[in-house]
C-alpha cells in the first residue's frame, strides 16, 4: 500500500460520505448542496489529477497500522460538512459567494501549480522559479489550503478552522522546510529565494 492510495480513498468517497450526511438528517438546503459542490467535485478532480500529474512524494509506502491511522486523520476534514449539515444552519449567501471564490482560487492555484511542477520536471529537472512559482515556492499548499478555507467557512463553526491549522502546521509547514533544503542545491535558489515567499507570493521586489 503506498500513501496515495488513502489519500485517493478519502478524496474519492467525500461526495458519498456528504451525501449520506444529508440524507441521514434530511438536509437538502442551499448550503448543503453547495458543500457538496465544491467539496465533492475537489475530491473528484483530485483524482483525475491523479491519473493525469500524480505526486510522487505520495507515492511512497505505508504499513497497515499506520495507513489506518493515517485515514482517521484524514477523516478529521469529514467535520466540515458534519458540523454545516447536522446543525441545519444555512449560510449567508455572501458568505457562500467568498467562499465559492476561494475554492475556485484555490483550485486553480493547487492544480495549476502541480501540472506545472509535473510537465516541467519530466522535461528539465531542476529549480523551479517561473510561471506559478515565480512570487511563491509553494503556489500548491497555498491553493491547497484555500481550498480548505472555503469548506470552513461554510461549516461556520470553528473547529474546521482549527483542524485546518493542525494539518498546515504538522503537514505543510515540514514539507515546505524539506522542499527548501532539497531546492538549496541549485545555484540560483538564494536569489530565488529573496523574490519569492515561503507560501505567500512575494509580489514587492
Amino acid at each position: 500500500m503506498q500513501l496515495r492510495h488513502l489519500i485517493n480513498l478519502h478524496k474519492g468517497t467525500t461526495a458519498l460520505v456528504i451525501g449520506a450526511l444529508m440524507l441521514a438528517y434530511a438536509n437538502g438546503s442551499l448550503g448543503a448542496w453547495v458543500y457538496l459542490a465544491l467539496h465533492g467535485t475537489y475530491g473528484m478532480l483530485w483524482l483525475l489529477k491523479e491519473r493525469i500529474f500524480p505526486d510522487r512524494q505520495w507515492q511512497q509506502p505505508i504499513d497497515w497500522f499506520p495507513a489506518v491511522g493515517m485515514f482517521l486523520v484524514l477523516a478529521l476534514y469529514c467535520l466540515a460538512p458534519l458540523l454545516l449539515i447536522s446543525s441545519g444552519a444555512v449560510p449567508p449567501l455572501p458568505l457562500v459567494a467568498v467562499a465559492i471564490a476561494l475554492n475556485l482560487l484555490g483550485v486553480f492555484l493547487h492544480f495549476g501549480s502541480d501540472a506545472q511542477k509535473h510537465f516541467v520536471l519530466q522535461l528539465q529537472p531542476g529549480l523551479i522559479d517561473d510561471g506559478f512559482f515565480a512570487r511563491s515556492r509553494n503556489t500548491n499548499y497555498l491553493g491547497e489550503l484555500l481550498i480548505y478555507l472555503s469548506f470552513a467557512l461554510l461549516a461556520m463553526h470553528w473547529l474546521p478552522y482549527t483542524v485546518l491549522a493542525g494539518f498546515a502546521f504538522a503537514v505543510f509547514l515540514p514539507n515546505m522546510r524539506k522542499k527548501d533544503a532539497s531546492l538549496s542545491r541549485y545555484p540560483g535558489f538564494a536569489a530565488y529565494r529573496e523574490r519569492s515567499g515561503l507560501l505567500l507570493p512575494r509580489l514587492l521586489g
